[in-house]
């Protein structure tokens, strides 16, 4: 009997062994409901090897290599950039060396997208890792907006910051909109050509290759020659942080952890005194939160201040046990057109302070309705208001001032010249310079020679000969330029 119950328990153990081996089929293939099977799963051979979702421990650049998903063929205009690169060592060390404060981020943002790693390394393509950089075009930033662009995006841009800059806002941004090109394309070659040209670009050089039964993929486009080099400089990097040592490159150590902070900014602050709070330096606090312009941060922007990681408690410890003012300025509105200087004696300051606080040329007047930033008065009390903060402006026009002439004759010939030739007709009055996002206009204003005592012929004649005198005299200056 003993023997009988034995067996009968041996039996049950062998039948549960195997039901712990069941698999559950999913719905993947059209499957209506889930159904198990008694087939044990045959386990292949363990491979181990991290995936996408596995965070490297200690260091980033693997965790980089992990995501890298985008077609890398093998073409002589690739290979020709990774040996650009291998001829100017330095220039590549100093670029992954100014990376390593921005990679963490911009890798979180792009797994969080589940996007192919290769895009975190695009801003070695479009600005170096600066993010303080500008081009010719007036794109600017790390991801390289042009205005118009950054706007598409909501990167707001006026007198007191450029979102452009903004180290996470224009990340977000620029993946945002790499998404919306891939999902307009189909093909990551393509949707970073159309970052670089713009889709309406692509889209034509897909059509013209559609109507002649050409290929329609990157290497196949008709494209000018910065974006026909735009990818195979980005897969350049890409081979070089896939396998340094191949091409004679070691990379610098990156942790795999953040490397800034964000601070929200819930009073107005002066950049001077978030350095001396955090204590870093002027060019590291620049390098995280290059989109501020002016000396304060004013906490109606709704925005935050970058601070490296080790900085941001140390900040956080020092302002809850400052007691002097957090700024030293704010902004008003002004409600009539006025000189710097009137502007400066009515709000009580110093002119000079006014126009190089706001990057207002001399002989420039502020027009009504401008914002400009002055020093903070004892009656200046609490943050600046949220609708000035938000909405800032600063419009100037040219300050006209009358010139006295002189009648100089010679014989039965008179000619009308300024009675002070220094200030006549100089640079600095014929053109208009201003700060960046400053709306100039110039009026067009005529001046007006009075001349008592003469005949209208003797002032049409005098008004023709100082007219070719003028004329003698800007050729003149023209050969001595080149």
């Amino acid at each position: 009997m003993i023997r009988i119950f034995f067996i009968t328990m041996c039996c049950t153990f062998l039948v549960t062994g195997c039901a712990t081996n069941n698999t559950e089929i999913s719905n993947n293939n059209n499957n209506s409901n889930n159904t198990w099977t008694n087939e044990p799963v045959k386990k292949p051979v363990e491979v181990v090897k991290p995936t996408k979702d596995v965070k490297v421990q200690d260091d980033l650049w693997e965790r980089i290599r992990l995501g890298f998903d985008i077609q890398d063929p093998n073409l002589e205009i690739i290979d020709r950039h990774v040996r650009q690169l291998k001829s100017n060592p330095a220039y590549v060390d100093r670029l992954l060396e100014r990376s390593s404060s921005y990679l963490f981020y911009i890798i979180e943002e792009v797994e969080a997208r589940d996007m192919p790693s290769e895009l975190a390394l695009l801003p070695f393509v479009e600005s170096a890792f600066n993010p303080k950089a500008v081009s010719p075009v007036k794109a600017a930033g790390m991801w390289q907006f042009m205005p118009a662009t950054g706007k598409y995006f909501k990167l707001d841009q006026n007198i007191f910051r450029d979102e452009r800059g903004d180290i996470v806002k224009s990340t977000r941004a620029a993946l945002d909109y790499l998404q919306k090109l891939y999902d307009m394309f189909g093909d990551w070659h393509l949707a970073l050509a159309a970052y670089n040209w713009g889709e309406g670009s692509v889209g034509r050089a897909i059509a013209r290759n559609k109507s002649v039964n050409l290929n329609t993929d990157y290497f196949s486009l008709s494209m000018p020659n910065e974006t026909r080099n735009y990818v195979p400089k980005l897969l350049a990097y890409k081979r070089i942080i896939e396998d340094p040592a191949k091409y004679g490159f070691k990379l610098p150590k990156v942790a795999n952890h953040p490397y800034f902070v964000s601070i929200p900014v819930t009073q107005d602050i002066d950049v001077d005194k978030v350095i001396q709070l955090s204590e870093i330096t002027r060019e590291r606090f620049l390098d995280l939160n290059p989109s501020y312009y002016g000396p304060v941060i004013l906490s109606g922007f709704n925005q935050e201040i970058l601070l490296p990681y080790g900085k941001a408690e140390l900040f956080k410890k020092n302002l809850s046990t400052n007691k002097a003012p957090l700024t030293n300025w704010t902004v008003v509105k002004l409600d009539r057109t006025d000189t710097v200087d009137n502007v400066a004696s009515r709000l009580n300051t110093d002119a000079d302070q006014i126009r190089d606080i706001n990057k207002i040329p001399k002989g420039m007047k502020i027009r009504a309705g401008s914002t400009i930033i002055i020093p903070r008065h004892e009656t200046h009390r609490g943050n600046v208001p949220i609708e000035l903060a938000q909405n800032p402006s600063l419009s100037l026009e040219r300050e006209f001032v009358p010139i006295p002439v002189v009648m100089k004759c010679k014989g039965k010939k008179c000619i009308a010249v300024p009675s002070n030739l220094a200030n006549y007709n100089s640079k600095d009055n014929a053109k208009v310079t201003s700060a960046s996002n400053h709306q100039n206009a110039v009026p067009s204003k005529k001046e007006t020679n009075k001349s008592s005592g003469k005949s209208s012929k003797s002032a049409a004649s005098n008004s023709a000969t100082s007219s070719k005198s003028q004329s003698k005299s800007s050729t003149k200056n023209k050969s001595n330029n080149k």
